[in-house]
């Protein structure tokens, strides 16, 4: 198997550790005495729709309504899947965001509300709350998306801008509440992944508008009257733990990101290459974060530390990237550009990174492929590397060189993907 279809194959069965198909029905509840509701929202919600629905029992009472990015729904017939903005919110997110909310409230002690959680569910269940204009919603998720914040000060914002987010979802209803969740977030905590509908919130007021401050983000005029108002104990807090009405909520991770690490691990130990798991948990700048995974690919090359060759790098988490430039790239391609420029066309080493949510960044690939002579087809091509990575372009770099990997929605979502491949 050449290195390239090696690294695809092994992205291949990442993906297919987190699918939902495979991995929801076995954690699906008995019906309850009463009628069942399912609501959620993510990249993964239409697919976790369909396995609820294909293995329900045909005579139990089962509806509801969950939410998903375009492109990314599913034929169901007893669940209806609406597709709707992300990353930045919209206005079918917050009508459907509306309809799940009523249908939470409607419930009682003898029903089951299934809420079926994942990432991207933070702009797809987009309720703002009162007083809170929508379009002040979208502009403040663009400058966040822009600043480079981590996901989890994103989400503290996102919380405290939300009628339904940061545990209000749970606190709305009087049934009893299984979320399913796959985890998108490093550390896999519930209240962190679609900003937590289910999960207490031990975040504030005033930490969302530390983090705004911090990240140079202006807010929009009903967003900072709000935030100020609560902060000054005017607006209601999100529940935090402790609160009595999660007693009979229960948010269970289905899927994670080390779980598919470990099945891209196996994928190469099958194949006599040693894996190497760096972790899952890597944040940070994606050019900076290239550097020293660059050094140690070198280390073991040249001096067979730690590891010896052949070895399979791999680490997932979630990157981040400043937005600088005017390029098209995401934070995959991005990392992968960087490491491209620190391995110097270091011999025998190739690298894989995708988003196992298909998309990278806002463009139509999952990631790239970097191979060993990458820079040097791109200098043949009148391509500056450094020039395309000061402007946010790794896109553009490894689209002019046939090595983006596109594989259209996987309606999963485990977060990044990456492997180092020295051979």
């Amino acid at each position: 198997m050449n290195p390239r279809e090696l690294l695809i194959g092994s992205f291949q069965a990442a993906l297919a550790a987190a699918d939902p198909l495979k991995i929801v029905p076995d954690h699906l509840p008995a019906p309850p005495r009463g009628g069942t509701v399912v609501v959620g929202a993510g990249k993964a919600a239409g697919a976790m729709a369909l396995a609820v629905e294909s293995h329900w029992p045909a005579d139990a009472p089962l509806k509801g309504v969950v939410i998903t990015r375009y492109g990314h729904g599913t034929a169901t017939r007893r669940i209806r899947v609406v597709e709707a903005g992300h990353p930045v919110p919209d206005e079918r997110g917050e009508a459907a965001a509306r309809e799940i909310l009523a249908a939470a409230r409607a419930l009682g002690e003898d029903d089951l509300l299934l809420v079926l959680v994942s990432g991207g569910g933070s702009s797809l269940l987009a309720l703002p709350a009162e007083g809170v204009a929508m379009e002040d919603l979208k502009g403040v998720t663009r400058a966040l998306l822009a600043s480079g914040a981590p996901i989890q000060d994103m989400n503290t914002v996102r919380k405290h801008l939300s009628a339904i987010q940061g545990g209000r979802l749970a606190l709305a209803t009087g049934a009893r509440v299984l979320a399913l969740v796959i985890s998108d977030v490093t550390g896999d905590d519930p209240t962190h992944i679609a900003s937590g509908p289910c999960a207490p919130d031990p975040s504030t007021f005033a930490q969302a508008i530390e983090i705004l401050q911090r990240f140079g983000v202006a807010a929009p005029p009903s967003v900072a009257e709000h935030l100020r108002e609560g902060a000054a104990g005017r607006r209601t807090e999100t529940p935090k733990p402790g609160d009595r009405a999660f007693a009979r909520v229960e948010n269970r991770v289905i899927a994670t990101a080390h779980g598919s690490l470990m099945a891209g691990a196996e994928h190469f130990r099958q194949r006599g290459i040693a894996p190497l798991v760096l972790g899952d948990s890597v944040t940070g700048e994606a050019a900076q974060v290239a550097k020293p995974y660059a050094a140690l690919a070198r280390e073991i090359r040249d001096h067979g530390q730690p590891a010896k060759a052949p070895v399979a790098l791999i680490s997932g988490g979630e990157t981040t990237v400043t937005l600088r430039g005017h390029g098209r790239g995401g934070r995959c391609s991005e990392f992968l550009l960087s490491l491209a420029i620190e391995l110097a066309a270091l011999e025998d080493t190739w690298a894989i990174a995708c988003d196992t949510d298909g998309i990278d960044g806002s463009e139509d690939n999952a990631g790239a492929v970097l191979a060993p002579d990458a820079l040097a087809r791109a200098q043949a091509l009148g391509m500056n590397p450094k020039a395309l990575l000061a402007d946010n372009d790794g896109y553009g770099f490894f689209c002019a060189l046939g090595d983006l990997v596109v594989t259209g929605p996987t309606r999963t979502n485990v977060n990044d993907f990456r492997v180092i491949l020295v051979q």
